[in-house]
């Protein structure tokens, strides 16, 4: 073993371009895959284990007393595939009618339960105690962490409810509630719904879902279940916005895969057939075949193990910050999002392993290759189809060394082949890249118009600690927009509701005035004019099953009112949906606008606006808006960046086959210099036997590109890019995408290129 490591490592050190390439192409699939791979387990994983631990509840219902009784709801915890059941537990809905603790005003759903633990849904506690007697309540924390000890004390005023001190915060990954508070607490709220928690035996799918409810409430009055939800509901709103960045993650992954495995073979075969002779001599010296073998299979592995490692550092890395913007916002619970060790083993032991598989061929060559065969072996290959090629070019107009340039790749066509496969698919990033960074552009620029600033106006509250407003809501509006520079304005009220058939509620935004610009990022159907029409993003209809024309009804303040889901928003909150003001009115006549967007004409003076605003009323807190781009971002830097590396490498593999070609082609290029070609002519025939695979390249990877592009922006599920960005290809660009394929050849061809042009022909005889 000492003398294969010590042939190996000769051979590590005399072929540095060839380690450089097979070290580069690993570490950047690597670092892509573990990224795809820390994504796709973030997105599931923390999020099966805390609920797990909390023995979360597969699906929460609510009942309606009115209809049953609370020992026929207990009876149902032993029909048949009920694992385990918890409850019933009263359940009630207070109207909050200010802001309270980080909330805004709105519903809040409680539960009436004397403890934390149970045999469902275990509530984990994070501060304080839990709520024992009247007028105690724990609030439900739905982010990862702590809110402190700071905050327990807060007196919480319900319309219709008595007065709830914060005793404690919680958090329940199974989101059964909002806020917990005694069974006694409870009583005096009179509440007309019970709740009930499940664990079925069968519990993968929605289907097995509704099965095992169906079969637990068989026995139940018609009318009694109001409300049910599925954990895996929780589940995929967890993971939504990490799944949206697992598609492009995925695909740059495969391409480097696929470019790992293409390179990998072309270098080694190559190092195979311009190393003939030191396999004869390693054979000679007494190396047996499987000796032979292990040398070349070790020479790739070095680089290789060397790329994982340093691929796997940064790609644990990077993971970190993407995993935040994944993650950004989403009601985490008790479950830790971070790295998981396991893809970083995966890596470490699959892309070594996937390097050796990929050589293993050209090195059974070596394995197969006598000392004698392998010492007597000419350095040019045989030229039988690139020889009768190169006759017919040589019949056409074109310049002599371009004709003999262009029959060169028939020569050796398996290498020509891997040769052009990396271009395409270089081709194929750089034309997704393009794509997706016109499309990720057109989207961050989405409802900004012409431009102008926006200017975000809060309006004070003095249950909050904030100055008294001196004008009212519609006053407010009206000086907003009659102050200089001011072009459009939009108030905004927010509040939580609760909807007819779900258990959790959710934000909703009502707004009033100028809307063109929230009108402009509708991609299906209309913005909400009138009463009763609403407008989500994907992420909300999907988690509700919902689609534009469906019907739902909202509940705010003991009132009822239907909304139509009338258009399609590009994104927006999984757990939020906006209305029209008309709708506010119906539920909450005296509701006031908690923030106003004004939109300035173009040159106007911003700070000057602002200093105006605060001039008009002290309670207004004026701010300049600013965009967040920070998913555009991460998408356009990071494929961006890969992109680069890919395109280097594939240059790299270009530049590869072409010094190989130089070195089994010394002879002719000395016999050809020897008639009077120039260097300048060597140069060109050098550079046009590869160009041509690059013009190829590029027409074949430019399709592949458009294809991997669409799949990637129709698989985003928490935006819905309209039509207009995702037609982003234009004549001028696929035209210059075309060159990208003949830019990455001539780019790897010219070093090696300038060398042969510089061969001289004594230096060839020498060689000889």
């Amino acid at each position: 073993m000492s003398a294969v490591w010590r042939a190996s490592r000769a051979a590590v050190k005399r072929r540095r371009l060839q380690t450089f390439v097979i070290g580069l192409v690993v570490l950047c699939s690597t670092t892509t895959i573990l990224l795809g791979l820390a994504l796709l387990t973030a997105a599931s994983a923390p999020f099966d284990k805390a609920f797990d631990q909390q023995r979360g509840a597969h699906t929460v219902a609510a009942f309606d007393l009115t209809k049953t009784s609370r020992a026929e709801l207990a009876h149902t915890a032993r029909r048949p595939g009920v694992e385990a059941a918890a409850g019933p537990f009263g359940q009630a809905v207070l109207d909050m009618p200010e802001d309270w603790l980080w909330m805004s005003a709105g519903s809040l759903a409680v539960v009436g339960r004397a403890d934390p633990d149970g045999a469902v849904d275990r509530i984990r506690l994070l501060e304080g105690r839990w709520a024992t007697a009247p007028g105690e309540i724990v609030i439900n924390w739905p982010v990862d962490g702590t809110p402190g000890p700071g905050r327990l004390g807060t007196n919480l005023r319900a319309r219709g409810a008595p007065t709830l001190t914060v005793v404690g915060f919680a958090t329940s990954m199974s989101k059964s509630a909002g806020a917990w508070v005694s069974p006694e607490q409870m009583a005096q709220l009179h509440p007309a719904t019970a709740q009930m928690l499940y664990r079925f035996t069968d519990s993968a799918t929605d289907q097995q879902l509704r099965a095992g409810l169906t079969s637990a409430t068989a026995e139940m009055p018609a009318g009694s279940l109001t409300t049910a939800q599925s954990y895996l509901t929780l589940k995929r709103a967890f993971s939504a916005q990490a799944d949206a960045y697992l598609p492009f993650m995925t695909l740059f992954g495969v391409l480097g895969l696929l470019v790992s495995v293409l390179i990998v073979g072309n270098v080694v075969s190559g190092a195979v057939v311009s190393g003939h002779r030191h396999i004869g001599v390693l054979k000679s010296l007494g190396f047996t075949p499987n000796q032979v073998l292990a040398v070349y299979l070790t020479m790739v592995s070095v680089p290789a193990v060397i790329g994982c490692a340093i691929g796997t550092l940064i790609g644990n890395v990077a993971a970190g910050p993407i995993l935040r913007v994944a993650f950004s916002g989403v009601e985490t619970g008790s479950a830790s999002v971070g790295v998981s060790r396991w893809p970083s083993v995966l890596c470490l032991v699959g892309m070594p392993a996937l390097v050796v598989v990929a050589a293993l061929i050209p090195a059974v060559r070596a394995h197969r290759l006598s000392a004698a065969q392998a010492i007597t072996a000419g350095s040019a290959p045989r030229t039988g189809h690139g020889l009768r090629v190169q006759r017919r070019l040589g019949g056409t107009r074109l310049p002599r060394a371009v004709s003999l340039g262009l029959g060169q790749p028939f020569a050796r066509p398996g290498r020509s082949l891997l040769t052009m496969a990396a271009i395409v698919l270089g081709v194929t990033t750089v034309t997704l890249t393009t794509g997706l960074t016109s499309t990720m552009v057109a989207y961050g620029n989405a409802g900004k118009g012409d431009g102008s600033a926006r200017v975000d106006v809060q309006a004070g509250s003095p249950a909050n600690g904030q100055t008294a407003a001196k004008l009212s809501d519609r006053q407010t509006e009206r000086r907003l927009r009659s102050l200089p520079g001011a072009d459009q304005v939009t108030a905004r009220a927010l509040t939580k509701v609760s909807i007819t058939g779900y258990t959790q509620p959710v934000f909703a935004n009502f707004y009033r005035g100028d809307t063109q610009d929230l009108a402009s990022e509708i991609v299906e159907g209309h913005w909400p004019t009138g009463a009763g029409e609403a407008a989500a993003g994907p992420a909300f209809l999907r988690q509700h099953g919902l689609d534009v024309g469906d019907r739902v009804t909202i509940r705010l303040n003991g009132e009822q009112a239907p909304l139509t889901i009338v258009g399609e928003l590009m994104e927006g909150n999984a757990q939020a949906l906006d209305s029209s003001w008309q709708t506010l009115t119906r539920v909450d006549p005296t509701a006031q606008a908690a923030e106003y967007t004004v939109r300035l004409t173009r040159g106007a003076d911003v700070q000057g606006y602002m200093k105006a605003v605060k001039a008009a009323d002290p309670a207004l807190r004026p701010a300049l808006r600013r965009s967040d781009n920070t998913a555009t971002m991460t998408v356009v830097g990071f494929a961006s960046v890969f992109t680069v590396l890919l395109t280097v490498v594939a240059a790299l593999g270009v530049f590869n086959t072409v010094l190989l070609n130089i070195r089994e082609r010394r002879r002719d290029v000395g016999m050809l210099k020897s008639i009077g070609m120039t260097p300048r002519q060597v140069m060109a025939m050098t550079v046009s036997s590869v160009a041509a695979l690059g013009a190829v390249g590029g027409l074949l990877g430019i399709p592949l590109g458009i294809v991997a592009h669409r799949l990637v922006v129709d698989h985003v599920g928490v935006v819905s890019f309209p039509e207009s960005m995702k037609q982003v290809w234009h004549v001028p660009q696929l035209a210059a995408l075309v060159l990208a394929g003949v830019v990455i050849a001539v780019l790897g061809a010219l070093i090696p290129a300038r060398s042969a042009a510089r061969l001289t022909i004594a230096k060839v005889l020498h060689n000889e």
